[in-house]
Order: structure tokens, then sequence, then C-alpha cells
């Protein structure tokens, strides 16, 4: 199955909806792994917590130089205010 492939799901009683084999292989879904719904205007999408962590680090990476550390950053703030008090 290739990333542009889809997939026709039937709704089943109380809600449910089964994903397919192939797809939670491909995904690396097993029992327990948590997925992210996510609902927008008029469709939603379905992704991993770990999909979802890679995606936020891509959009962060935008704004954020190589090699800068925000925590370290922040940490450093945070020192400089205490010192100030």
């Amino acid at each position: 199955m290739n990333t542009a492939a889809t997939t026709t799901l039937r709704v089943k009683a109380g809600g449910r909806i089964v994903i397919p084999a192939q797809v939670r292989k491909q995904l690396g879904l097993q029992v327990g792994t948590s997925v992210i719904l996510r609902l927008q205007a008029d469709h939603a999408t379905l992704m991993t917590v770990r999909a979802a962590r890679q995606q936020a680090r891509r959009r962060v990476r935008r704004y954020v130089r190589n090699g800068v550390s925000l925590s370290g950053e922040l940490m450093a703030e945070r020192k400089l205010e205490a010192r100030h008090e």
C-alpha cells in the first residue's frame, strides 16, 4: 500500500471502524498503540502519537536554527530571571 492509497471503511455498531491489517502494519499499529484523531472542518485525520511528534518537530525546525535547544534557552532565561529576584 502506498501513501496515497484510499480505503473505504464502514462505521459499525458503537461507532467502531476496523482499520485493515495492511494499513495497521504500514503504520505500525499494534494493540495498545496510541493514536490521535484530528477533527477538521469536513474531515478527520488519524495518526500515531509518534507521527504527530515528528510532524511537530518538523514544524518547529522551520523556525529554529539547527543545534538550538529551546529547552536549554528557556532554562538559561529562568536562571537569569531567578538571579534578578
